[in-house]
Formats: structure tokens, sequence, C-alpha cells
């Protein structure tokens, strides 16, 4: 099926890591025009967008106000508007705390790498939005976010806010700028990728992690990616709003496998 993508100026956040390098990629395939954002990771992006074929490379710490407006800025400049967002960049602490042990440094740090963020991102893609009538916005998770993950209250905590009190605010918001724009969210479960691959090497986390999963195995981050593309396309999900995509291998909240 034609995603429709082909020409479409797509905004990829944290593009330098695992998941975001390959929603870009996916939206590369499908014909779009890119801009890759990224923090510290330069050479990967830049090495990512020559592997492309070329793509806008911007930097800005999205923890920051003033540079999460700078980067749309540019990118307006650079591509001459957005239509679509995959609001991918976040951070997952990798060290487990339990919430009596947390220190309010942590847990403020947490929350601002992920759902002040994703806010932002969200905030300034909006406004381009309000500005041309149309976008597609695709908010990234976690399964975290859904089940609670012990040890990452923090984590927990920003991106249940984000697929949920988020994402069903601005599915109602958009509407009010652009009368068929569209916000979804995809949820991640274990995924291999430069965040989590350390953790994901030990077999007996990988064991003990997938024993909630009906699908025994860790995703690819190319498994996620084809998500976002289907939920930014308004020709595959054009009806489709407000909706929460798990990717996840059927991960549930209780022990499938003894």
């Amino acid at each position: 099926m034609d995603s429709g993508l082909a020409g479409k100026r797509v905004l990829v956040t944290g593009a330098s890591g695992g998941i975001g390098a390959a929603c870009a990629a996916a939206f590369a395939a499908e014909g779009c025009r890119l801009v890759l954002h990224h923090n510290r990771g330069r050479e990967r992006a830049e090495s990512l967008a020559a592997e492309l074929g070329g793509a806008v490379v911007l930097q800005a710490d999205l923890t920051v106000e003033k540079e999460a407006e700078r980067l749309f800025a540019e990118a307006k400049e650079r591509v001459d508007g957005l239509d679509v967002c995959a609001a991918v960049a976040g951070v997952w602490p990798e060290e487990d705390v339990p919430v009596w042990s947390l220190p309010l440094e942590r847990w403020d740090e947490t929350l601002r790498a992920n759902l002040t963020v994703t806010f932002l991102t969200a905030r300034g893609f909006l406004r381009e939005v309000e500005r041309n009538g149309h976008g597609s916005l695709v908010l990234v998770g976690s399964t975290a976010g859904i089940f609670g993950e012990a040890g990452h209250a923090d984590y927990a905590s920003a991106k249940s806010a984000i697929v949920h009190g988020l994402l069903l605010s601005l599915k109602n918001e958009i509407v009010r700028v652009a009368p068929r724009g569209r916000v979804n969210a995809v949820c991640p479960g274990w995924t291999l990728s430069p965040m989590t691959r350390a953790t994901l090497t030990d077999p007996s986390v990988l064991e003990r992690a997938t024993r909630t999963m009906a699908l025994r195995k860790a995703a690819e981050p190319e498994d996620v990616a084809r998500q976002v593309v289907a939920l930014a396309s308004d020709e595959i999900s054009g009806h489709v709003t407000g909706q929460l995509v798990i990717v996840a291998g059927g991960m549930e909240g209780r022990l499938l496998h003894l």
C-alpha cells in the first residue's frame, strides 16, 4: 500500500538513537524529506544522514525551552515547514532504584528528559500545524508507562503521562487548528537499542523480561519504526487518532511462562 508520505517533511527527534535512526530510515524509504535531530550524537546523526542519501541534521537540547524553539525555527527554515513529527527522544536511566531510595534530582531529570522533552516537541510541532493547517504527530512512549517498571518509577511515570494524559489531550486540541490533524503514540517494550543493549546482552535479564510476552524475544528498532510510519501516514491511518499501539510481543502485566 502506498503510504502517501513521499515528499512529506518529517522531523525525527532522537534520530541518533536506535529507534530514532530506524524511524528515519523507514521514513526515508517512503520518500520523505527528513530533518534529523540529535543532542549529543552528532557523528551518528551525520553518518545516518549520509547513509540515507542526505537529510538535514540539527542539534538541540530539548530539555531547554529556547533550544527546542530554535530546533523548530531552523527546521522550518531548512525544509520550509513540517508535515510529520516523530517524537522519539527520551532517556531510560539504567540504574535500578526503588522509590524509597530515589533521589529527587533523578526524578526531576528523568521527567524532564522524557515528559518535558515530549511536551516541548509537541508544542513546537503543533505551532507549525497551526500555521499550515495540517499535520501528524507520533509520540513514543514505553510499556513501562502501561505496566509500570519496578526500580524505574520515574521513567514509568513520565511515559505514562505521555501516552495517556498528553496523548488524549493533544488529539482533541490538534483539530482546533487542523480539522484532519492526528496525534497517536507507539509504546515499545524491550527493544534492542544502544540505550538497552548493554542490559539485554545478559541472557538472564532477557529471559526474565520475556516471561510476560507471548513472543519471547526483544523487538528490533525496525519493528517500532514501521508502526510509527503507519500511524504518521494519512493514507494508512487517516481515521486513526488518539490511539496507542503497543509493540511488545503481546506483553501482559502477568507471567505467561513459568
